[in-house]
């Protein structure tokens, strides 16, 4: 019998830490220096694959992402040989996914084509806005003229090519945002990720609303507004939410982020990664070392991961509802049930289709779309009984 892993797929996350600059609404483990030892890099991400390799080496990758910080800084001959090992220990099948991240700033036709040619088949771009005024207030160092020929140097290297946008900013309006988001339309291929903009702790858009300095926020009717909105003109333009802020046409979906939130296997490698393996029928969850240097100098000792747990099958139950439940196809049933009979519970359920939060067919549950805008509270409901 197939492991419950596998029906979400085994993935290869690589993070890269360093960023031109730290933009004042991230909170993501990157980091700004002057200086990079490239060689070392190499050595310490080549051996954690040869360790992991392992535990899992024969797997099937469903994909590899190279995510950062801004991953598009790398030598593109260090992605090309992090690809190359990963297939020495893997199985890369012709319908493998392998995305990296890019900033419009670091896109250079030549390095593009470096990428290429290494075995990326897919760019992510961090465009975030298509108007400078708010592309500054998000501390973001290119323009959307910069952007828009970046976009143009990805389509022309790469098979797909996705962009993010960030919306709900500050002082933004509906008319605005369904202007900006029809040209984001106009411009895309097949994948949009959209995130409402959120005020994460630690970072400095956190540090300037506590003391009042980040006016223009919207309140939660205006944000929802803004979300109805996205969904509509996304739908209208054949690129629906396949995830809560996520847009694909159908077969476009990102497959790494699949592999999270239908609850597969992943490896986490560089500073900071996370991973989750089932090894031995036990489901493990890894933390790599945060800080770069801290990383760098585990890993030549011999082990760049800082923390290795085993997730107990109700944490796995919890786990599995907060992902699977963002995506359009929901979760299993009995998959869930196997984890913990008491998660999901049919009176909850009931209540939740009821009040149309909830639909449930073929031993799936899932979210309507009323259901998204309430996930929190449709959650709250579901999850087992922490007593």
């Amino acid at each position: 019998m197939a492991e419950s892993w596998e029906d979400g797929g085994f993935g290869l996350y690589v993070h890269w830490p360093f960023c031109e600059a730290k933009c004042p609404y991230c909170d993501f483990n990157s980091h700004v220096t002057r200086e990079i030892d490239t060689e070392r890099w190499r050595r310490a991400y080549l051996a954690e694959l040869d360790r992991e390799a392992e535990r899992t080496g024969g797997r099937a990758l469903t994909s590899i992402f190279f995510g950062g910080g801004t991953p598009s800084l790398m030598e593109p001959g260090l992605v090309g040989e992090i690809i190359d090992r990963a297939a020495k220990h893997w199985s890369l099948g012709p319908e493998v996914e392998i995305t990296l991240e890019a900033n419009p700033r670091s896109v250079e036709a030549e390095r593009f084509q470096g990428f290429a040619r290494a075995g990326v088949n897919r760019v992510s771009m961090g465009l975030q806005a298509l108007n400078d005024a708010d592309l500054r207030r998000l501390g973001r160092l290119h323009s959307v003229e910069e952007s828009l020929a970046a976009f143009e140097v990805a389509r022309a290297a790469f098979p797909r090519v996705s962009f993010d946008l960030i919306y709900a900013r500050q002082d933004q309006c509906l008319a605005d945002w369904e202007a900006e988001l029809t040209r984001a339309l106009d411009l895309a291929a097949d994948h949009l990720s959209l995130y409402q903009l959120t005020i994460e702790r630690g970072t400095a858009f956190w540090e300037r609303q506590s003391r009042g300095a980040l006016p223009g926020l919207p309140d939660e009717d205006r944000a929802a507004e803004l979300y109805e909105a996205t969904q509509a003109l996304c739908e209208a333009r054949g690129l629906p939410a396949y995830e809560v802020s996520n847009h694909a046409k159908p077969g476009a979906e990102s497959r790494h982020n699949l592999v999270y939130w239908r609850y597969g296997d992943y490896l986490g490698i560089g500073p900071g990664a996370h991973g989750r393996l089932t090894l031995d029928g036990a489901r493990q969850a890894t933390e790599a070392w945060r800080n770069p240097g801290a990383w760098l100098d585990a890993v030549e000792r011999g082990d760049g991961t800082r923390v290795t747990q085993e997730v107990p099958p109700t944490e796995q139950a919890v786990e599995y509802l907060m992902l699977g439940m963002r995506v359009l196809d929901g979760i299993d049933m009995e998959r869930l049930s196997a984890m913990d009979p008491q998660a999901a519970p049919e009176a909850a359920r009931a209540h939740l289709r009821e009040i149309g939060l909830l639909w449930e067919e073929h031993g799936r549950i899932g979210v309507t779309r009323d259901g998204r805008l309430l996930l929190n509270a449709v959650l709250t409901e579901l999850l087992p009984d922490p007593a």
